[in-house]
């Protein structure tokens, strides 16, 4: 299991080195922290290798990789992946700043003008064959447009579409708040 990196640490990814700023956030592939690097922020995501009872994995580098071009070819708005460092299982990522919609509904702010957005790439993930993780936490606003922040998707199954599941977490329902 790798060490998640502190504040202000150096971080390489094929020989760029990134300063850290701060945890992001962790999710069930990895961790995510906000870096820098000549005055411009990114996002660099390492991968762990922790359990998740919920969820099996592969080889979850490759599964980023391949993730991203699906979901690129799918249409959806996805930070851009600018580097990839398979030996050290690194991403760096485009920085899309702004609020999660999970910071959103629980600060009390309506999130359906997000709606179309969301339901347009759900539609894209379903013609593509395809799910995304529709929990709030993974989608952020910036300048009023959505992105989809995590390259995870599976093969597309209904119980697991934004209106049978991601919808619960859109707005404070009993599943929101548990």
């Amino acid at each position: 299991m790798r060490a998640q990196f502190k504040q202000y640490t150096d971080v390489p990814v094929n020989n760029v080195t990134y300063n850290v700023i701060k945890l992001l956030g962790k999710g069930k592939g990895g961790y995510s922290y906000l870096a820098q690097r000549d005055g411009r922020q990114y996002v660099i995501k390492q991968i762990h290798h922790e359990p998740c009872d919920y969820y099996t994995f592969g080889n979850k580098i490759e599964a980023e990789q391949n993730d991203y071009q699906r979901l690129t070819d799918a249409g959806i708005r996805i930070p851009k992946m600018l580097d990839i460092d398979i030996e050290n299982e690194r991403i760096v990522k485009e920085y899309i700043d702004g609020d999660t919609i999970f910071e959103m509904v629980n600060n009390g702010c309506c999130v359906a003008a997000y709606l179309p957005q969301v339901r347009e790439m759900a539609a894209l993930a379903k013609n593509a064959g395809l799910n995304i993780d529709y929990f709030p936490t993974n989608f952020v606003v910036q300048n009023g447009l959505l992105y989809y922040i995590d390259y995870e998707c599976n093969s597309y199954m209904e119980e697991w579409n934004f209106d049978n599941w991601g919808i619960k977490y859109w707005s404070r329902t009993v599943e929101f708040e548990a």
